[in-house]
Parts: structure tokens; sequence; C-alpha cells
């Protein structure tokens, strides 16, 4: 088992930081809040007063931060400094692909070894150990962080060099964006016309019209299997995470001359649901906002 520093306990990273105590690892965790440390505690890891304290020993450090920008100040200005030579950097936050590149240059200049390796699936996935990891990094890089990557879930799959684990998470993500509103087009359409939700849903599942939005994350209470829209669009993955995600592929698409209108069209109507005070919710509820917007036109 292996001394892991582990850097940023929020929603995602407390569950992840527990599996990895739960399997064996011993854990030296840091975050700014004093509720995600004790929480962590609590799940048996060891708690630091730094991030530094958190890199000093540690054979890999794992961070699940915010955004790019605090990647780089916890790498610049803890990480680097406290981090023994050899030493593997995994970091799982959703950044852009430019900064991933950046940190791991700057990590190898230090003589340590950076991966990126951003995750699909949630919160309760976090928790429950279950997550996708899209890793960008060396061959070597991938084939350390694999087995630490495991422990906190179900697949870790190598998509190629620095940043391509970003890349592939925010492609997938601007994908399922996009279907997301389409999936909810199609129910209020349906409606609309007077088909019931359940027998749309029956029909579309096993035909050309299936997607992961509509067959494991419906958006629509009580069809399908349980999912937020079961819980009044509380808990699952944020509108503001889903606009983030939605954000850094407009971003990356400019940089490539890539023409993504879908992408952006989705960004647009989950900017304009978060404005409306709903950042906070499942991004399955945007069907909410197309739903007042076909009204106010009835």
């Amino acid at each position: 088992m292996a001394v892991i520093g582990f850097i940023g306990l929020g929603n995602m990273g407390g569950g992840m930081a527990a599996n990895l105590a739960k399997a064996g690892h011993v854990v030296r965790a840091f975050d700014l809040s004093a509720d995600a440390l004790a929480r962590a505690r609590d799940a048996g890891c060891e708690t630091l007063e730094s991030a530094a304290a958190a890199a000093a020993g540690a054979e890999a450090v794992v961070t699940m931060l915010p955004a790019g920008a605090h990647v780089e100040s916890v790498y610049r200005d803890a990480v680097f400094g406290a981090a023994a030579p050899g030493t593997l950097l995994i970091d799982c936050s959703t950044i852009d692909v430019a900064t991933a590149r950046h940190v791991a240059e700057a990590a190898a200049g230090k003589g340590l070894i950076a991966v990126d390796a951003p995750v699909s699936g949630g919160i309760a996935a976090a928790n429950a150990g279950t997550l996708t990891f899209m890793v960008g990094g060396t061959d070597a890089g991938y084939a350390r962080a694999q087995p630490i990557l495991a422990a906190m879930g179900r697949a870790v799959i190598h998509a190629g060099a620095s940043g391509a684990g970003q890349a592939a998470k925010i492609c997938n993500n601007m994908l399922l964006g996009a279907t997301m509103v389409a999936t909810c087009e199609a129910f209020l359409l349906a409606g609309k016309l007077g088909l019931d939700a359940q027998k749309f849903y029956d029909i579309a599942s096993v035909s050309s019209g299936q997607s992961w939005s509509m067959t494991s994350y419906c958006p629509v209470p009580g069809v399908g299997p349980e999912t937020p829209a079961d819980r009044d669009y509380q808990g699952g993955f944020a509108v503001a995470l889903m606009l983030k995600d939605l954000k850094l592929a407009a971003e990356a698409a400019t940089t490539v001359a890539a023409q993504t209108p879908m992408g952006a069209q989705a960004a647009a109507l989950y900017q304009a649901f978060a404005d409306a005070g709903s950042a906070a919710l499942d991004f399955s509820a945007i069907i909410k906002l197309l739903d007042q917007r076909s009204n106010a036109q009835a």
C-alpha cells in the first residue's frame, strides 16, 4: 500500500480519499475546510495543516480542485517544493487542456511525474468508488497511477499523452450536455403531442433515439431508473459544473478551430438556467427551463 497525499476534499474529493483509505492506503489529506477535514478523519485519513505537508513524504499526490488556476497555484506554491523527486502527481480536477500540459511539463522539470486524470460519475460514484478515470500522461505515469485510481473507480483508461485525459473529459461532457438538452426537448414534445412519458421511454429506449441521458439519467420523474429528477433535481451533477465543462469545451474548440454549434447552444441554455438561480440543481433540470420557455410561447 502507498502513502498518498490528497489535496481537495470537497464533494468529489472527500469520497475519493475515503475510498483510498478503505483500500488500505495511508492517506495524508488537506483541505481549507475544517468540516471536510473532520469528515476525512472519520473516514480513516490522516489530516494535515497544509498542502505542502500532505505532499511531503508521499509516494503519490492526488489533487481534486475547482479549476486550472487552483491546480497551478497548489503545484507551484506547495507540491513542487515539498514532494520528493520521483513522486507521482495525479490531478483529478477538470481543467483546461493547456494548463494540464503546462503543469505536467513543469512537474517533469522538477523531477516529478504528473498525469491528468479527470473523472466521470458524479458524487454518488465518488462515494461508491465507481468513477471512470480518463488518464493523460506517459505510459510509465499511467502504470503507476492505475492501481491508485482503481481503488477509487471501476474504469481507468489511458487516453494518451499529457492533456488527453482532460480532452476526453470535456468532449464527453459536451456530448452529455447536448444530448440531455435533446432528451428533455423530446420528452416535452412527446407530452404536448399527447404521448405518455413512460410509453415514450419504453419506445425510444429501445429505438434509434436511445441515449445514456434517457435510459440511465432520465430527466422526467417516475420514468426509468431512479435519478435526481425523482428528488426534485437535488444532488447529482450540478448545472454549474456542467456549464463549467461546456465552457472548457468551447475554449478548447476555439484553440483548434473546431465547430461545435450544439455544444455552444447547450452552453447558452445552461448559462441562462444558472443565471435564473438554478446553478445548484442537477443538470437534467434543464427540462424546467425548456418547459417554461415553451409554455411562455403557447
